[in-house]
């Protein structure tokens, strides 16, 4: 139980660590991100909006619509150096490319002035991925671009991003790196430090288990007295109602302290420490030896499925155990005149063992805390059957010590499947 607690307590602080990490880089990036798209599109605002460029955009300057179409005379007009932007040296460095587009289709005008790494049919593909995408704005290869719509014509502004774009990837890689170091830093200072963290927790589960033990011891004297002494009143005054009621519940405390007793075993950091071979076919037909005659005198009948040679690796003690527990419980909580089939398979390296009996719950039981300690789905029907919700419990917990599964099945109340895997 402590080795268990230990790890959900790096795993939790793990995933908290990872959560505010995965937050923090995600934030970082984006905002990078949002940061040189505006950029970039403010540069772009520049260039559509820089004075001696306004006939390339359709404006009403010479040379523009109004003035004669795209270019004097309908030939491509040089431009002139771009320089609106603030920083002289930054218009130098501003790399970008222009092309027009008539309602026609056909291209009207392009400007490759500013660009020495697209040609013009590389120009007029880029525009046409451009026009066939959703939004007036976007990216393309290394280009930003936007759209506009101009008097007879629409034209496309492509911006060199190359530049930014690997300062956007570089940031990523770097965010990626420095959490993936910082992840695996806090996971051996939480291992570190962990043993320290829980350190009262299982000095308090020590203590509890001393407890356990130790009052287990106590219990039996007194216990085992109680009985002697009734083995004497009905020697010497016959047995009666009250005797056997003693007799009953002093059974059902020894049986109590038993199971506690078992259970503060299988909380240790190496419950099972004798494991071997063994034949799992011959350990469950020695456990239906003492069952069989029970279900029978109850009025149930145990139906078997289970093949010859299966074995595993365990300890066959603490296997039967949890194979008695099983029948037990199904032979106690299932309707009268019931058949409980067992079943055991063989899936690949695994081994199932399946327990039915049908029942008749009033309401479905939570399978979810089945296992949980002192759990009851039905109080009365527990209190009856002399069942103290620690029998499924101890199952749970030789299934886990052996790196198991344990669930349960009741979809209506009609009917309850227990399946270990092991």
């Amino acid at each position: 139980m402590i080795r268990k607690l230990r790890w959900r307590f790096i795993s939790t602080a793990m995933l908290a660590f990872f959560l505010v990490i995965a937050l923090i880089a995600s934030f970082v990036n984006v905002a990078n991100y949002c940061v040189e798209t505006n950029r970039l599109d403010d540069t772009i605002e520049s260039i559509i909006n820089y004075d001696p460029y306004q006939r390339q955009f359709g404006g009403r300057g010479p040379g523009g619509v109004m003035g004669g179409g795209w270019g004097s005379g309908g030939d491509n007009t040089p431009m002139e150096p771009f320089r609106a932007l603030p920083d002289v040296e930054a218009n130098y460095m501003t790399r970008f490319f222009i092309v027009a587009i008539g309602d026609d289709s056909s291209v009207l005008f392009t400007s490759l002035e500013f660009v020495a790494s697209v040609d013009e049919s590389q120009a007029v593909e880029y525009t046409i991925q451009a026009l066939n995408g959703s939004a007036d704005k976007g990216y393309i290869g290394s280009y930003r671009y936007k759209i506009i719509d101009a008097d007879d014509a629409v034209v496309v502004v492509f911006l060199n991003c190359e530049k930014e774009l690997r300062s956007m990837h570089s940031i990523l890689m770097m965010t990626l790196v420095i959490s993936g170091a910082a992840l695996v830093l806090v996971f051996f200072l939480v291992l570190l430090f962990s043993r320290k963290a829980i350190q009262p927790i299982a000095h308090n589960i020590e203590i509890q288990k001393r407890f356990i033990t130790d009052a287990s011891h106590e219990l039996k004297t007194p216990l085992t007295s109680i009985s002697t002494s009734v083995d004497v009143l009905e020697i010497d005054r016959g047995s009666d109602e009250w005797t056997d009621n003693i007799r009953q519940q002093v059974s059902r405390m020894s049986d109590l302290v038993s199971q506690m007793v078992a259970l503060s075993r299988l909380d240790e950091v190496k419950p099972v420490p004798d494991k071997e071979q063994f034949d799992l076919t011959g350990a469950i037909w020695e456990t239906l030896e003492v069952h069989i005659p029970q279900a029978k005198a109850s009025g149930r009948t145990i139906k078997t499925d289970i093949p010859e040679g299966i074995s595993i690796v365990g300890e066959k003690s603490s296997i039967q155990q949890m194979l008695s527990v099983l029948i037990d419980n199904a032979v106690k909580y299932s309707t009268e005149g019931a058949e409980i089939l067992l079943t055991l398979k063989k899936v690949k390296n695994k081994v199932h063992i399946e327990v039915f009996n049908p029942c008749n719950y009033e309401k479905a039981p939570d399978v979810d805390r089945l296992f949980d300690r002192f759990y009851r789905p039905d109080e009365s029907r527990n209190t009856s059957t002399g069942g103290n919700g620690i029998g499924l419990a101890i199952a749970k917990a030789v299934v886990e010590a052996h790196g198991g599964k344990i669930s349960a099945k009741c979809p209506d109340g009609k009917s309850m499947t227990i399946t270990v895997e092991l």
